[in-house]
């Protein structure tokens, strides 16, 4: 089939190119979009050279189905003329997540949700994802209530230019830099803007996602996410109270048998999920399962994924796997 990748230049749209080769994801026809500066340009695709078109130009085209990493702002432009068109799109930005009209979407939790007409579905955020994961078979068994989720987040969330700036200050090199502040040898507890509330976007995308991956009102969600230097994937820390009594045993068990779901956790040996292992793997790695010793029904884990895989476009690649399962693209 004919498949557009939307901001196929950058970090995440150079991965959904992997992914949809290592996949083996059924492409006859690649048509690779950019912004007009990049037009003519070109990105290889298995082995072969595809120049770079504008959206336009792109629509034209007729791809059954677009991957769209090229922000909030490209996405809510372009995404609409795209479906217009009678392609479906699968977003990787902020833009659509939200809206009540559009699925938010982890195929293993939530896939069998979407229709034939559903022309525009929408990725979730990368920190959300890898957490949701390992959430949902234990919402189902024991009813989460809360859950307080601390992040350490890789620069490759924020891009080149902020892999850039980690190495260019390693190196002792000025250069252009992601972040108000120095990143290397630092933490920075700040991703995305500040709200009104005090919290930032990503937190409070995390506390909204949650609840619609999920299908339920009921969980209450608390984030703080703090980008940290290093490059591979984004660790969590996650704290959840049930409405209902768990054993260790039976939840380690869960865990193992859940699809997507790598359980790492065997702490007296040294063996508990990190990035630079998660790093080009599309599962989600979990490790630290303990009981919350000050609180009853309480659960701590730690959550490992590649952000830019399972977290971006591997979640995406599975979606258009789905659709096309069920023969709708």
């Amino acid at each position: 089939m004919k498949v557009a990748v939307v901001g196929a230049t950058g970090l995440v749209g150079s991965k959904m190119l992997q992914v949809l080769t290592e996949r083996n994801f059924p492409v006859t026809e690649l048509i690779p979009v950019a912004s007009e500066k990049s037009v003519g340009k070109e990105v290889t695709f298995k082995g072969k050279p595809y120049k770079v078109v504008n959206a336009d130009t792109a629509i034209s085209m007729k791809p059954d189905v677009a991957l769209f990493s090229a922000g909030g702002s490209t996405s809510l432009e372009w995404a609409p003329k795209f479906a217009a068109a009678g392609i479906t799109v699968i977003d990787n930005s902020s833009a659509w997540r939200m809206d009540p009209t559009k699925k938010l979407v982890v195929p293993e939790i939530n896939g069998k949700t979407l229709t034939p007409e559903d022309k525009i579905i929408a990725n979730p955020n990368c920190s959300t994802i890898q957490m949701v994961l390992v959430l949902n078979p234990l919402h189902e068994k024991y009813k989460i209530n809360r859950v307080v989720v601390s992040t350490y987040q890789s620069v490759t969330g924020t891009g080149v230019k902020a892999v850039d700036q980690l190495m260019n200050e390693r190196n002792g090199v000025e250069g252009e830099k992601a972040y108000a502040h120095r990143i290397d040898l630092n933490v920075i507890p700040q991703i995305d803007v500040f709200l009104d509330n005090g919290y930032t976007k990503e937190e409070m995308k995390m506390v909204k996602e949650t609840v619609k991956i999920m299908g339920d009102d009921n969980i209450r969600v608390t984030a703080t996410t703090v980008r940290i230097p290093v490059i591979g994937g984004h660790s969590e820390s996650v704290n959840i109270a049930f409405d209902n009594e768990y054993e260790l045993a039976e939840v380690r068990s869960i865990l193992e048998n859940t699809p997507g779901v790598i359980v790492v956790d065997e702490p007296t040996k040294g063996l508990y999920p990190m990035p630079k292992d998660a790093h080009e793997k599309d599962e989600v790695f979990v490790g630290r399962i303990r009981r919350d010793e000050t609180q009853e029904k309480t659960l701590n884990m730690w959550i490992v994924a590649d952000n830019l895989r399972k977290g971006a476009a591997t979640n995406a690649v599975q979606i258009a796997e789905y659709l096309h399962a069920q023969k709708w693209i």
